[in-house]
């Protein structure tokens, strides 16, 4: 069998053949998306039994904090999505120039996000304090850290810049922001 033959048969990955970027990184996206869906879930399933150790822990956070780090995640999004537009368009340096943006507006969330966290600390909240903090850290924790991962990713395929790879790494890069959009109204704004 010739590779046309095998590119006409297509890869055998159904729907997500037709996403962009590879394959098995929307496994990764639909895996980590189910991940977040139970923290989440557990989140409000807490607020819920405990409404009143829930507003009292909303009431210590810094929503104002929170709400710069959305602007700031959300417009990385849209660089990450302008690198991904002029990979495309065979623009490598242009591509490059985009992702480095997006990058570095990630820097700004985690360097905001462990300044929130810092203030929290400082207050005498910490992953014991009680239900709203454990969740809290964990959740904004584990999101931070695919902060970072996102910030490796983007940095791998901007090397190269190509297309199918920048693709891939912004695909990853948007469930990022994504999740935070979901999670910033639960975690900060929502009260029972």
């Amino acid at each position: 069998m010739s590779a046309t033959d095998c590119e006409q048969q297509g890869s055998g990955w159904g729907i997500l053949e037709d996403l962009p970027g590879d394959p098995m990184i929307w496994v990764l996206i639909f895996s980590e998306l189910a991940a977040f869906g139970l923290f989440l879930g557990a989140f409000v399933i807490a607020h819920a039994l405990h409404p009143a150790v829930f507003a009292a822990g909303q009431a210590s956070l810094d929503a104002h904090l929170a709400g710069i780090n959305t602007i700031v995640l959300v417009t990385s999004g849209w660089a990450a999505a302008r690198g991904a537009a002029a990979a495309r368009a065979g623009e490598s340096r242009r591509a490059r120039g985009w992702l480095f943006g997006a990058m570095a507006l990630g820097g700004v969330f985690i360097a905001v996000k462990l300044f929130e966290y810092a203030g929290e600390i400082a207050l005498g909240n910490g992953l014991e304090t009680g239900p709203f903090f454990t969740l809290y850290f964990l959740l904004t924790g584990f999101h931070l850290l695919h902060v970072g991962l996102g910030i490796v990713i983007l940095a791998v395929v901007s090397r190269g810049a190509r297309a199918a790879g920048v693709e891939t790494g912004t695909a990853f890069w948007h469930m990022v922001d994504l999740l935070w959009i979901v999670m910033f109204p639960i975690i900060y704004l929502v009260h029972p």
